[in-house]
């Protein structure tokens, strides 16, 4: 590890946004950092100082100044920007840098054509949207909840909802009835927009049925608003149409005012077991750190057009859409990636001209195994930065973008969580990028790797922390009034300290690895395997098309079982050869300790909608916990996928013999 495959030009001080930040602190705070990560370590210190610098820097509008910064440190309690009132919406539609005539929301789908909206025009839509919500009742606190894919009249709602006060609610159409309904009934919706149905490639996607179970199952709904986007023709799903509530007014577009904390919009865990966590994320929280992330981190402003290939099921879409807030366009797609073939998504940044193209590490793993070449196939001139998340990215996932995308680009690769809406690690325009690292801590990010004791460790493996308060972090969970749920889920172990549930080795340099979620440990004879390093080797193979690997500890304190299921590629069938083969590139490339104590083939490994593998719920059916109990169906992409452990784990339950008659 540790190849440096980019390296920041000379001048990127001159040319980089966080350059200009660098020198508005010098100029009006009186304050010179020599390096990033001298930065970072004020950041993380004075915490007032760097966030209140925030709030300046990027001139947010406020209808009444903060009182204070910060009031309360600890975690979970920490109080920012007391007094103040904002609207995410009327921030982001400031979009500074971009003229009436300026695209600002560039949409590409297999529905129907691509679609842009100029500054003017995003406007426009936002004010009837919003009118059209006053008339259905909508006031500040009221919830409304889109069914609907990554197109414009998703992210006006955002916008219109958030102009009002009221709270922002979305599910992907590709989520089932039950996911969705174990969502929206947590929140009581006051309003449903919803599609009809939606392409993906070739194929109609029809989800009237679905809408109309959705709107069965919640009876707090007193509208529902049908965009006819598979079937422009067809009777709307719901009483209003799309266009009437976006009828032409007088109306001026005005924004409610409301406290930092105010809620902005509600989003979920993924749910695989019980309920989805509804988490709330407030106004000027959101604000602030996308304000800091995008233009200070991801270098983003008014000559970008900027794409990250999500669903409005994940919270990279939330990222995203946040984008004019720093004066980039976005480009939205809606639609299968790999269709007519993996190249689909790099075609369409060519046509878009994008300048930063954001996915997620399956994504570039697949095109790799694919044997893609990116730059033959579309002209990449305008991209600059590319972003990788959702996994964590192996040194040949950094190798292929740099062979085969381009060597001039910066590759950030991210991780963070639903419960930030951001990334905690990441990359940033001053520091060169290392081959299977991700880059920096983030500014006002303070991440440690805590060992077993809780102790802060440099250069080894630990538990990811955040020791000090960030102002996204949640405003709370939804109908959790004392906070008990809310603190079950991050300060139970370490109080006072947020633990995020990812092993992470931070090194000397301050770049980062993370090997996997710290529930789905492999900890053989006592020592932590991370699970991305297994992946890595194993999906390396041209045989093996996906994986899972989940450890079964043993009762008496012995090694335990590592088990190993792969799915192959077509046609081929696991066999004893083919078993020794994965057992030797384990051994070889990690340790003896990685291989496995059995191998078996699966049809597919169990994946989240935002299609994160599902090793906890694998390891519980496999240790005897009934499918229903281990994961929540709805909440899975393939959820028959589950079958195949369910069997396995009846074959080897231990059989109850008869003691002989004595």
């Amino acid at each position: 590890m540790g190849d440096v495959l980019w390296t920041p030009p000379a001048d990127v001080r001159e040319r980089s946004r966080i350059g200009n930040y660098l020198r508005w602190l010098r100029e009006h705070r009186g304050l010179d950092f020599a390096d990033y990560d001298a930065l970072w370590r004020w950041s993380v210190t004075d915490l007032e100082a760097f966030w209140s610098s925030i709030w300046e820097h990027f001139e947010v509008v406020a209808h009444t100044p903060p009182t204070a910064t910060l009031v309360d440190r600890s975690m979970p309690g920490a109080r920012w920007f007391p007094g103040a009132t904002l609207n995410y919406a009327e921030n982001v539609l400031r979009l500074p840098g971009r003229g009436d005539d300026d695209p600002v929301v560039i949409a590409y789908g297999q529905t129907r054509p691509p679609v842009t909206l100029t500054a003017a025009e995003l406007r426009e839509q936002v004010r009837r949207v919003a009118a059209g919500l006053r008339r259905l009742g909508v006031t500040a606190g009221d919830r409304v909840a889109a069914y609907a894919p990554n197109i414009p009249e998703t992210y006006v709602l955002l916008l219109a909802t958030s102009s009002l006060g009221a709270i922002f609610s979305s599910c992907a159409p590709e989520f089932g009835t039950r996911s969705v309904t174990d969502r929206w009934q947590q929140i009581e919706p006051k309003v449903l927009v919803a599609v009809d149905g939606y392409r993906y490639g070739e194929k109609a996607v029809d989800r009237r049925a679905e809408v109309a179970a959705i709107r069965a199952a919640l009876p707090s709904l007193r509208h529902t608003v049908g965009i006819g986007y598979l079937d422009p023709a067809g009777a709307p799903v719901g009483a209003i149409s799309w266009a009437e509530l976006a009828a032409p007014t007088d109306e001026p577009l005005s924004f409610t005012p409301v406290a930092f904390d105010h809620p902005l919009y509600v989003l979920y865990s993924s749910g695989t077991t019980g309920l989805p966590k509804p988490i709330v994320h407030g106004h000027g929280g959101i604000l602030l750190e996308h304000l800091k992330m995008l233009a200070l981190h991801h270098d983003l402003g008014p000559a970008d057009r900027f794409f990250w290939f999500t669903t409005t099921g994940w919270m990279m879409w939330n990222f995203l859409v946040s984008g004019p807030a720093v004066g980039a366009a976005i480009v939205l797609f809606d639609g299968n990636p790999a269709h007519p073939d993996l190249g689909a998504l790099w075609r369409l940044a060519e046509e878009s001209g994008t300048t930063y193209f954001g996915t997620s590490a399956p994504y570039l793993l697949a095109c790799r195994k694919a044997g893609l070449v990116p730059a033959e196939i579309a002209d990449l001139g305008a991209l600059r930065g590319l972003g990788s998340t959702g996994a964590p990215l192996p040194v040949e996932g950094f190798t292929w973008v740099y062979e085969t995308v381009g060597d001039q680009l910066q590759l950030q690769s991210l991780s963070g969580g639903t419960d930030v809406c951001t990334g905690f690690v990441g990359g940033v325009p001053l520091l060169p990028v290392h081959a299977g690292e991700i880059t920096c801590r983030a500014l006002g990010a303070k991440v440690e790797a805590r060992s077993a004791d809780g102790t802060p460790v440099i250069g080894e493996l630990g538990e990811l922390v955040i020791t000090e308060p960030m102002p996204s972090m949640p405003v709370g969970f939804w109908n959790d009034p004392d906070g008990v749920r809310y603190r079950e889920a991050y300060f139970d172990v370490y109080p006072g300290v947020w633990r995020h549930g990812d092993w992470i080795t931070i090194n000397e340099r301050g770049g980062c690895v993370i090997t996997g979620r710290s529930d789905a440990t492999l900890n053989r004879g006592g020592v932590r395997l991370g699970t991305a390093e297994f992946y890595s080797v194993v999906e390396g193979m041209d045989e093996v098309v996906d994986s899972v690997v989940v450890h079964l500890e043993d009762d008496e304190g012995g090694a335990g079982e590592l088990l190993l299921f792969v799915v192959l590629a077509e046609g081929l069938e696991l066999d004893d050869a083919l078993r020794r083969k994965i057992c030797r590139e384990l051994r070889t490339a990690l340790s003896p300790r990685h291989v496995p104590d059995e191998i078996h083939q699966v049809r597919a490994v169990p994946r989240t909608l935002s299609a994160k593998k599902l090793e906890v719920p694998v390891k519980k059916i496999l240790t005897g916990t009934p499918v229903d109990r281990a994961a929540a169906k709805g909440a899975l992409a393939n959820p028959e996928s589950l079958t195949a452990f369910a069997q396995l784990a009846q074959r080897r339950a231990p059989h109850d013999h008869p003691t002989p008659a004595s």
